[in-house]
């Protein structure tokens, strides 16, 4: 009896430890996802942002963005959560979403194949041993590195060999449980696909990481724990459970945002249906009981890690071929499933053009859109500045309300820029998105000084409409010639900060000058015209302000093209 009693003692103590340990082994692992997809998006910042910019019609093109883009920051999530972004702002179409999305599935295949590939060694010394030493190497670089770009690649080598360590220690884990019988028998007990595809649905759902589910199940097949068809089953199932990610970012967005998260749910559901049904039809008609594990263990002999990894990659690039060509039918199917809400999405409402609050997922996508969306209110700055000048010249006030909504907006995003900067603050990034971060709420500030400017320009029209005066020819003429000087002095101005080019921002100071001269000379021919009658003191008095404020209004686009030096250099 006492040695029973000590037996069940022992096992419980058994699982006890296998089970700690595997958990140990899960937050390394989850650590070193974490760290080395934040130093990834650091390192390939502006070649993703390149990446990403170049969606176009092409399916083919969507499908390599999403598979080299995923590869590289090691995280489909994130991807997704970019391309929901992007969906969510009109800046991206549901198929061109469709495409990336696919290739995002292929590309996180990569973490399994490197799980596998650290499973090899044998008695010899392991690929896992050897990969786990890059933790101490990249630690050793990025504490002692002094340069920014050797610190950068310490940290990724830290966390790519803290997959190993991690890695190792689950491995550990279920060699502990393979070695109790009881667990064995338990787990053999489960051999209903669907079963196995919705715990693997529901782990991953939990973990939120399907890349960290394939590599426990990699390493359960590895120890014998589980036979290829049960982690096979289990792998299918984190692919659905992989849209948690997309389904929680897009909570709370828009439609378009709601119909990218359903279509990723779709497309993976999609996949496990048809694999499940090629199973079902495998099973049924095949003399020799063929199934997916006898097909991978022949083409892949003695290595069960590889079989698992090699069927997660086949799986997404044949789900992918499949769904490639009914993409606008996917599109019309979730499109119908969740119709469009027009009273709830008022676009005559001031809103954010390029930016959305999934991004924060994403800083350095998030970094390239801030920087759209200040270019585009540097647009509309600038058109109704040009549109206040219409209006105090030719005293036509018919597009005075465009005017008033375009000036609302302009303070909307002065706003939003701002709080919007705040909450990406203190994230991850690189030292040049962290400079044009720093810069970006000075630009806002200033490109909505612009849009007061041009609200007293429209106030001295009215002024003048009310004493039934006007402007002279001459008047007129010198404010015209003004106004091209503006024009041409943002034409610079844009070139330098969307480019990052000096010379169009010395070409910019240069017409800032002539600006300067202008406005002197204005009010130096204001004095002429008022001694010789030909305007009145109060008329000149608008006109007076009307250059200063013109010549700030230059200032203002100068301060713009400046901040360019806080940041340019380190592009």
């Amino acid at each position: 009896m006492c040695g029973l009693l000590f037996f069940c003692n022992m096992n419980i103590v058994s699982i006890l430890t296998a089970i700690l340990t595997l958990l140990a082994g899960i937050g390394v692992f989850l650590i070193a996802c974490n760290v080395m997809s934040t130093h990834l998006e650091n390192a390939s910042s502006h070649s993703l942002k390149r990446l990403f910019a170049k969606t176009g019609k092409s399916k083919w093109l969507g499908v390599g963005i999403g598979t080299v883009g995923t590869a590289a920051i090691q995280s489909s999530g994130a991807v997704t959560v970019m391309v929901i972004g992007f969906v969510n702002v009109g800046i991206m179409s549901l198929a061109q979403a469709a495409t990336i999305i696919y290739g995002a599935n292929i590309g996180t295949t990569v973490t399994a194949q490197i799980v596998a590939l650290g499973m090899f060694g044998g008695n010899s010394l392991s690929t896992t041993v050897i990969f786990s030493a890059f933790t101490g190497i990249g630690v050793f670089m990025a504490m002692f590195g002094k340069r920014e770009r050797l610190k950068l690649c310490g940290n990724i080598l830290a966390g790519f060999g803290l997959l190993f360590v991690g890695l190792h220690t689950m491995s550990n884990a279920m060699d502990d449980f393979a070695s109790l019988d009881s667990v064995k028998m338990f787990l053999a007990s489960i051999g209903n696909p669907l079963i196995l595809v919705l715990i693997g649905t529901l782990l991953t759902a939990i973990i939120q990481s399907s890349s960290v589910l394939t590599s426990i199940v990699i390493t359960m097949v590895f120890s014998g724990l589980i036979n290829l068809n049960q982690g096979i089953y289990l792998t299918m199932g984190s692919n659905i459970g992989s849209c948690v990610v997309a389904i929680i970012a897009a909570i709370g967005s828009g439609t378009n945002a709601r119909r990218t998260a359903l279509l990723h749910l779709v497309f993976n559901v999609m996949g496990v249906v048809l694999f499940l049904l090629i199973a079902l039809t495998l099973n049924l008609f095949s003399k020799a009981a063929v199934d997916f594990g006898r097909i991978f263990e022949t083409f892949f002999p003695h290595a069960p890690q590889l079989q698992l990894a090699m069927f997660h990659t086949i799986f997404n690039v044949c789900t992918m071929l499949v769904a490639l060509p009914l993409t606008e039918r996917l599109v019309s199917l979730v499109c119908r499933i969740i119709p469009a809400a027009p009273s709830a999405e008022n676009a005559d409402k001031p809103h954010l053009y390029f930016l959305d609050e999934t991004m924060l997922r994403t800083p350095i996508m998030a970094v390239r859109q801030l920087k759209a969306e200040i270019e585009n209110m540097a647009d509309m700055a600038v058109r109704n500045f040009q549109l206040s000048i219409e209006i105090v010249t030719r005293l036509d006030f018919k597009h005075l309300e465009r005017f008033k909504k375009t000036e609302s907006e302009l303070n909307f995003l002065n706003s939003e820029i701002t709080r919007y900067v705040v909450a990406l603050s203190g994230k991850p990034m690189s030292d040049f998105d962290n400079k044009f971060l720093n810069s970006s709420i000075k630009s806002a500030s200033d490109l909505e000084r612009i849009g007061d400017y041009a609200v007293n320009i429209v106030e001295y029209a009215t002024n003048l409409k009310q004493q039934e005066a006007s402007f002279s020819a001459a008047a007129i003429s010198e404010i015209g010639e003004m106004n091209g000087l503006i024009a041409d002095l943002y034409k610079e101005i844009k070139t330098a900060f969307h480019d990052h080019d000096f010379a169009a921002l010395e070409r910019a100071n240069l017409i800032e000058d002539k600006i300067d001269s202008i406005t002197l000379r204005m009010e130096s021919n204001h004095i002429e015209r008022l001694v010789a009658g030909e305007c009145t003191p109060q008329v000149g008095a608008e006109y007076i302000s009307l250059a200063q404020n013109s010549e700030r209004v230059a200032d203002h686009l100068i301060n713009v093209g400046k901040s360019i030096r806080k940041f340019a250099l380190l592009d």
